[in-house]
């Protein structure tokens, strides 16, 4: 918790710091990877640094845990630092990077806010970040214990055992240990981190769910090719060079929207690529025989754009308490809802668990509707794909 020297200089800059935030993250990277280049080559995702959503992600987390210090100072905020942890192992970063980003932070925040910085402001400001780093470096510090590997060093190498055609933007890969080895075991719901080289060098990372149950003899991932400007480096990458044969560098698993032990009743709640998690447990529950009730809610713009969906109405079918619901902006004959996913409809039982997965307008009109219906906050969970814009919500 924060010393009783620091509380009340926190919450008195914290107007001016949180208001000062996106111009604090802006100058921080552009510091940042001016010192150390090999970063934003080889471990930043270009695309999100291009379009500004690393830097607001960067700056709803600061100001989340700064704001849960002065809230609950006897409590953390671990839901948040949890999921920022998980992304950070899964990227392989190490406890000696935090000190690299405490320098350039800081720095930027001198260079913003200026003689407002006073030595106490600053001393203040320092006991955040590192109750913050130290916190995330002890979690990730477990993470590595748990998954058996030396600090940072998460990466396999991995062969495409199958390419598969799922819709005209999304690719399955089966993936296997080019060793021959067993895949290693992960949770139902986790991702792996893929690094692939670039024309350019540059060796980018992202993040793909593991889509299929644990225990198969091979990994599947589905990667959905993320079109616009700037366009998915990796994704696009994936879809025109990986063939069956080729290796890719991937991390072992990680993530914290796993399935949670039980038989409770479940919702699992999706949009677009988001329904690849959800495949994982669906999988995970048809092949250990589950009974637990289950509503399945899907949304996606077309039958043809629903990756999966076959393999999905498969899954629900082999399960006797779940229940599937589609919602489709165009239906055709599919006999899905047309229009955007209304979890209002459902009829859930009471002391469902929901988890939800897609994108950011999605996971808040869903987990706002759920609220809504009297389902406890506590009892929601989401996974959002890219930096997480939505920091501290559930806190």
């Amino acid at each position: 918790m924060l010393s009783e020297q620091a509380i009340p200089v926190v919450r008195a800059t914290l107007p001016a710091v949180g208001g000062a935030l996106d111009q604090i993250t802006e100058r921080f990277y552009s510091r940042l990877f001016a010192a150390h280049p090999e970063l934003l080559r080889d471990l930043f995702n270009r695309g999100n640094q291009a379009n500004g959503e690393q830097r607001k992600a960067l700056a709803g987390s600061i100001a989340a845990f700064a704001v849960a210090l002065l809230d609950n100072p006897d409590s953390r905020p671990d839901a948040m630092l949890s999921r920022i942890a998980h992304k950070h192992a899964s990227l392989g970063v190490t406890s000696a990077q935090y000190k690299v980003v405490h320098e350039h932070l800081f720095a930027a925040i001198v260079e913003v806010l200026g003689e407002a910085v006073t030595p106490e402001v600053a001393r203040s400001w320092d006991e955040v970040y590192w109750l913050m780093a130290n916190a995330l470096i002890a979690v990730e510090a477990r993470l590595y214990r748990e998954t058996g590997v030396p600090e940072g060093a998460v990466w396999r190498s991995m062969e495409i055992a199958e390419r598969q055609e799922e819709t005209v933007d999304t690719v399955s890969f089966l993936l296997r240990h080019a060793d021959g080895a067993p895949t290693d075991a992960f949770l139902p719901g986790q991702y792996v981190s893929v690094q692939v080289t670039l024309p350019d060098g540059a060796r980018q990372i992202r993040q793909y769910s593991l889509s299929s149950a644990p225990g198969r003899p091979q990994w599947r991932i589905t990667v959905k090719r993320v079109d616009g400007d700037p366009a998915g480096e990796v994704s696009s990458w994936l879809h025109a060079h990986g063939r069956a044969g080729d290796t890719l560098d991937v991390s072992a698993p990680f993530g914290d929207l796993v399935l949670p032990e039980g038989d409770g009743p479940l919702l699992l709640a999706s949009a677009g690529i988001g329904s690849t998690p959800m495949l994982a447990m669906l999988d995970h529950l048809a092949a250990t025989g589950s009974t637990r009730p289950v509503a399945v809610a899907h949304a996606d713009r077309s039958p043809a754009s629903h990756a999966h969906a076959v393999e999905l109405r498969r899954l629900v079918d082999a399960l006797p308490q779940a229940t599937l619901h589609l919602w489709y902006e165009e239906p055709g004959d599919s006999g899905a809802h047309a229009g955007r996913a209304d979890v209002t409809s459902l009829d859930l039982p009471p002391g469902t668990t929901a988890y939800l997965c897609g994108p950011l307008p999605f996971l808040r009109t869903v987990r706002g509707d759920l609220l809504g219906a009297g389902t406890a906050a506590a009892d929601i969970h989401y996974e959002v794909f890219g930096p997480d814009l939505w920091l501290g919500a559930e806190d």
